[in-house]
Order: C-alpha cells, then sequence, then structure tokens
C-alpha cells in the first residue's frame, strides 16, 4: 500500500471516528433482528488496566491468555488466536472453540493429544473453552492438533466448527509429514468425536473461512492467496448435506466462482454493482497434487479471481463475503481498502454491498476488514486488521458505524507502539455476551454490557 489511510491520518492528526463506507447497508441484515439501529454506545472509554477499551457500561473478562496453564493439563495456551465461533451447551454452558494461526515459527504451539493430532510437525489447531452462564471458565483444552495456519472457520448448522488451514505447504516443507491446506470438523463439546480427519473433498488451497447454507448444506469458501494469481470464491456441495458429524467426510464436488466478463473482483467499485447468471465450474483437482487450484485450468473462459478473500458469513437467503483489500501494486485490477460481496444462489446473483475506502473521508480510520459477524440486535461487527491501532466495529442498519472496542496491547514501543489484530468476534447463543480474540498477544476476551 503506497499510502494509506493511516499515513492520511497521521498527517491530519485526526482524532477516531468510524469506517469510512459506501454502500447499501440494509442487504447486510438480511433475516436478523428486526430491531433498528442505533448509533453504537459513546466513545470508548480508556482502561486503567491498558487491556482493552470499551464504551462506558461495558466490561471485559479475560478468558485466556497465551502462555498460561490449559486447564486440561496438557500445556500453554497456544499463541496466535484467531478464528472463533460460540455453541450452546448443556446447562446453559457455552463451548467457544478458537483457531490458534501458528506457523514453524510459533512461539507456542498446540500441544499434541492422542488422538486430536493430525501432523505432529504443525503447530497450530484449535482449543476450546467451557463457560458457564456467568462467563467463568470451567474448562480449557485442546480440540484439535497438528494443522498449520488455522485462520479463520464457520459454524455449521449441527453445531461443530470448521477450522480453515491457510497454507498450501506439502510434506516435506517446514517440518510437516502431512500435506497441509484443508478443512477440519471440530466438535467443541466432545473433541475426541470428531478426531483430526482432513475434509480433502472440499479441497487443498489457503483456506480463510467457509459460511453454510442452513437450506441444503451447501459449505461455501474464502481462499486468501498473497500473491497474484490472487484466491477463488468456493462452494462445496457434500454427497450428504446435512447430516450433521461426519457428514461432510462422505465426500462432494468442489466448485469454483465465474463471474462472466470480470477475471478480478476488484475491478468492480460501484456500489450496487450487480451480476447475474454466475456460473460455477468444477475444479479439476481438489487435492491440487501438483499444481495449486488457483492455477488450474478451468477452460477457455478463465476463472475469477481476488486478492485477500476472508471473511465469510451467511445471512438470510444469502452468503456474504469479505475482500480485505487489493493493491495494483501487487497485480490486482484495481485498488481498494475493503469490499463486502453478496451472492444470492436462488437468483445466481452476484452484487457488491460495501466499499470501504478514502473517497468519503480519508480521517476516518478503518481498513482492511477481517472476521465479521452478524450481532443478535441485527447489526454486523467487523473486526479490524490494518496499521496502526486496531478495533473491533459495529455496523448498524442505517449505515452507522461506531467504534465498539480498541486493543490497547502495545507489542512494539512507546516511540514505535503497535497493536495486534482483533479477530474471531462472536456472540453466545443467548446474545447477551460478545467473545473477541486479540491475535497478539493472544487473549480471549468476554464484553458484556447493555446491549441495544
Amino acid at each position: 500500500m503506497s499510502v494509506t489511510r493511516r499515513h492520511a491520518i497521521a498527517r491530519t492528526s485526526a482524532s477516531l471516528a468510524g469506517i469510512a463506507f459506501t454502500g447499501a447497508f440494509t442487504e447486510l441484515f438480511t433475516g436478523t433482528s428486526a430491531a433498528r439501529g442505533h448509533a453504537g454506545y459513546g466513545p470508548l472509554v480508556p482502561d486503567p488496566d491498558g487491556l482493552l477499551d470499551l464504551p462506558k457500561g461495558f466490561c471485559y473478562r479475560v478468558l485466556s491468555r497465551q502462555g498460561d496453564q490449559l486447564r486440561s493439563g496438557e500445556g500453554p495456551v497456544p499463541s496466535n488466536h484467531d478464528g472463533m465461533a460460540a455453541f450452546a451447551g448443556r446447562s446453559g454452558r457455552v463451548h467457544l472453540v478458537r483457531n490458534h494461526e501458528n506457523r514453524a515459527d510459533a512461539a507456542v504451539a498446540v500441544p499434541t493429544v492422542a488422538g486430536l493430532t493430525y501432523d505432529p510437525g504443525a503447530k497450530g489447531g484449535c482449543t476450546a473453552i467451557t463457560l458457564d452462564g456467568r462467563n467463568r471458565v470451567l474448562g480449557e483444552r485442546v480440540a484439535i492438533a497438528g494443522t498449520a495456519v488455522n485462520c479463520a472457520g464457520g459454524h455449521t448448522p449441527w453445531g461443530t466448527w470448521l477450522t480453515c488451514e491457510e497454507t498450501e505447504d506439502k510434506a516435506g516443507t517446514n517440518g510437516y509429514a502431512k500435506d497441509h491446506g484443508f478443512v477440519f470438523e471440530v466438535d467443541g463439546a466432545d473433541p475426541q468425536c470428531t478426531g483430526a480427519v482432513p475434509l480433502t473433498a472440499m479441497g487443498r488451497f489457503q483456506h480463510e473461512a467457509i459460511a453454510v447454507d442452513p437450506r441444503n448444506g451447501t459449505v461455501y469458501e474464502t481462499e486468501d492467496a498473497f500473491v497474484k494469481p490472487f484466491g477463488l470464491f468456493y462452494r462445496f456441495l457434500p454427497e450428504k448435506p446435512l447430516g450433521g458429524t461426519g457428514s461432510l467426510r462422505a465426500g462432494g464436488t468442489l466448485e469454483a466462482m465465474r463471474v462472466p466478463g470480470v477475471p478480478d473482483l476488484s475491478a468492480i467499485q460501484e456500489t450496487g454493482a450487480s451480476f447475474d447468471g454466475i456460473e460455477w465450474v468444477r475444479v479439476p483437482d481438489p487435492l491440487a497434487r501438483r499444481t495449486p487450484i488457483r492455477l488450474q485450468d478451468f477452460g477457455p473462459k478463465g476463472i475469477t479471481h481476488a486478492q485477500k478473500l476472508e471473511g465469510c458469513y451467511w445471512g438470510g437467503s444469502s452468503v456474504y463475503f469479505v475482500c480485505s483489500f487489493a493493491h495494483s501494486a501487487d497485480g490486482s485490477a484495481a485498488d481498494h481498502f475493503g469490499q463486502v460481496w453478496r451472492y444470492d444462489p436462488h437468483r445466481r446473483r452476484l452484487t457488491l454491498v460495501i466499499v470501504f475506502g478514502p473517497d468519503t473521508d480519508v480521517r476516518l480510520p478503518g481498513e482492511s476488514p477481517d472476521n465479521i459477524c452478524l450481532a443478535p440486535s441485527g447489526g454486523l461487527m467487523v473486526c479490524e486488521d490494518g496499521n496502526g491501532a486496531q478495533h473491533v466495529y459495529g455496523l448498524t442498519r442505517r449505515g452507522e458505524v461506531y467504534a465498539m472496542a480498541r486493543n490497547r496491547q502495545n507489542t512494539g514501543t512507546t516511540r514505535a507502539p503497535a497493536w495486534g489484530e482483533f479477530a474471531g468476534v462472536t456472540f453466545s447463543p443467548d446474545g447477551r455476551t460478545m467473545y473477541v480474540n486479540c491475535y497478539d498477544p493472544g487473549t480471549t476476551f468476554a464484553v458484556t454490557g447493555r446491549w441495544h
């Protein structure tokens, strides 16, 4: 990024205000609560403990920190807290399943556990935290180990978590004994039930996030490829849809999205732009035995790419996915600071819903949207993964943007401060608690207050 909005902010000494958006906000909340949006909860209050700034009337509890001991006694809490989801348990309990985006140089690896380890040479995986109705930690343990670069994922309609490896490394590289780049299913309540089995039919590529159509079990997948040719947007048609734990192991068909006449989504800059007749092309080799999927031959019409495909969620009758940014200097067709796209399977229509960018006001911070989730009140929560200060932003139905949280853990110096990104924002089943991760140093928070 040659001149970022962060640099513009530094030059103008602008104060925190919100994200610059343009777009059709109402599309983002189809099928959610009918509650009207509110313009946030007021300014963020500096945290005297230097961990997490929140609006007045809100408080947090630290559930877990990198390096502390797991309640299970299996080892220390791993580093690099990333994607996460919350599931209802018995007697009002909540099961949090949390990714650890660990590479070969990770500070704290996910401990290997018998029956839950795919490749002992890999340091990533998931941990599961069990909470009571007051967000007190009852247990914390390994949910899957021996996977690599577990970035995001998504929940299934039958109550499991699909954790995604954001890598294409094969056996023999980085100390790995097995190929990586797969999706794994994790049961937060009973990890041994799902084990450590790669869902190979869902493809081997740099996975980011998934969303499941609750009507027919179709799984949509994003690919966060870092260099050109960039990633693809996929759908997986399972042989046994909506069959509960283990159904995805039965296999299925992996396809990639083709937008006729649009080889690169970054070229589309106008919010509301729609494309009908979206095509889905079968992936020639889902296991990418010799060639990465995005480089495979999809025929004379080619396939549609996009830089930094990240967050993905299902809302109403459509799937939404995020392009965090695009840089023409990297090979993208155009520059942007973030997009949100909507795909309607019934109409086979793709629509650009939101554009992040400096065109409205460069003084407004916020760039590189990453993990996103729908809030119970009908709004949207967005984790920021850009430069400078890092926030969780809320977005209401009316298009009003507000800061919900700011990370205060400085991993840099006094003169050159740095803050880790937010990730894994999710809500408790009863909607009363927002859970969110600070990536570095790995910290998991439970945020409560008077939610609208």
